[in-house]
């Protein structure tokens, strides 16, 4: 197929019907909207559910239902609506049935505004809801990547009975860049035999995620683990640049990376061996790829559009084997190539201590407020 100019949110969007996506369940906040708006239009045209909910509770329970009949469900959001989300999120995770995310992060706390940022990521990453959970994170860095990981993340939700987030920013939610659509997958029609009303005898079942007696509790809560354990082995996703010959290393998710790697290539053109690693899945986190590299690298530069979430994973990953430096923008705003060049520079010129937490050293780099 043709590419075609497309928004990173209706692009979404229709990557999720061609996937097979039989209901919507959403309400509308910036700067997720336009994801809303194309489902509004085009799942009634195909026959398919879609209700605007009268508010992020009220979909995401919406959600819940409807992901217990074992059909392909999803919603979508922004960072305020999706705290919302959070109890539901944990119900549909104790529930074991599977759901997709989308979560176009804008600025906060609070409400803060409808520029981008990535200051969910511990949310999203290490949270989801209360117990112990874990959601399967994919982060795009384009339009065409952010079709692709939606399209996956229905047949992960499936494989592993779980909920997949699909983590962007605003910047690549209302981005408009070329992107090729798959083809439309007929919905399907096999029941899962988990489901309600599921399997070949059809019978009523009744999905809950209710133990209330803590031994029944636990052995599903070992089950989820041990589901983690193969998520884990099977479903960790990156992308390397310049890693052969890197003496140093960017690392940076979605819109983050992709701006990190304008200032690599800056970099590799000026003569130092620098590389990128771009994590894709976030949950599960390449973590043994960064512990590998920390084995043959001098130095880390972790960037981010936050105040150094992921920051944490690099550094656990690297475990004090080489210095790690941390650059972030927060509130909205996004860092120029340039700036993140010159914190490679920094670091390929020796000044990034060994000792210290590199999130106190980017704070006194930052200006004050008045």
């Amino acid at each position: 197929m043709a590419k075609e100019m497309m928004k990173g949110n209706t692009a979404i969007a229709e990557a999720a019907i061609r996937a097979g996506l039989d209901a919507y369940f959403g309400y509308p906040i910036t700067p997720q909207t336009e994801l809303l708006e194309w489902m509004s239009v085009r799942m009634p045209e195909l026959g398919r559910a879609f209700v605007q909910a009268e508010s992020e509770l009220g979909a995401i329970n919406m959600v819940y239902g409807a992901a217990c009949t074992g059909k392909r469900v999803m919603t979508s959001s922004s960072s305020p609506g999706i705290s919302l989300m959070m109890e539901g999120l944990s119900y549909i995770a104790g529930t074991e049935v599977p759901m997709v995310l989308v979560n176009v992060m804008r600025g906060g706390p609070g409400l803060g505004n409808i520029a981008p940022a990535q200051a969910d990521y511990n949310q999203i990453v290490h949270g989801g809801g209360h117990g112990d959970m874990h959601p399967i994170v994919l982060a795009p860095a384009s339009v065409q990547e952010a079709i692709d990981l939606t399209v996956l993340a229905f047949d992960l939700a499936e494989k592993y009975r779980a909920i997949v987030v699909v983590l962007i920013d605003g910047s690549l939610g209302q981005m408009m860049e070329p992107g090729e659509l798959p083809p439309m997958a007929p919905l399907k029609t096999a029941i899962p035999d988990w489901a309600v009303r599921g399997g070949d005898d059809g019978k009523r079942r009744t999905l809950s995620s209710i133990y209330l007696n803590p031994p029944d509790e636990e052995v599903t809560n070992l089950r989820l683990e041990r589901r983690w354990q193969e998520v884990q082995a099977n479903e960790v996703r990156y992308k390397e640049y310049y890693l052969e010959d890197a003496r140093y290393v960017v690392t940076g998710f979605g819109s983050a990376g992709r701006i990190a790697l304008s200032a690599v290539r800056a970099a590799r053109a000026e003569g130092i061996p620098v590389g990128l690693l771009r994590p894709i899945s976030l949950n599960p986190f390449p973590r043994q790829v960064i512990a590998d590299l920390s084995e043959r690298v001098e130095g880390f530069l972790v960037t981010e559009m936050n105040a150094g979430q992921m920051l944490d994973d690099v550094m656990a990953a690297v475990a004090g084997r080489k210095p790690v430096e941390f650059y972030g923008r927060m509130g909205g705003v996004v860092p120029f190539p340039d700036e993140i060049l010159g914190e490679i520079k920094r670091m390929v010129n020796g000044q990034v201590p060994m000792s210290g937490h590199p999130r106190d050293r980017w704070l006194e780099r930052m200006p004050r407020a008045n």
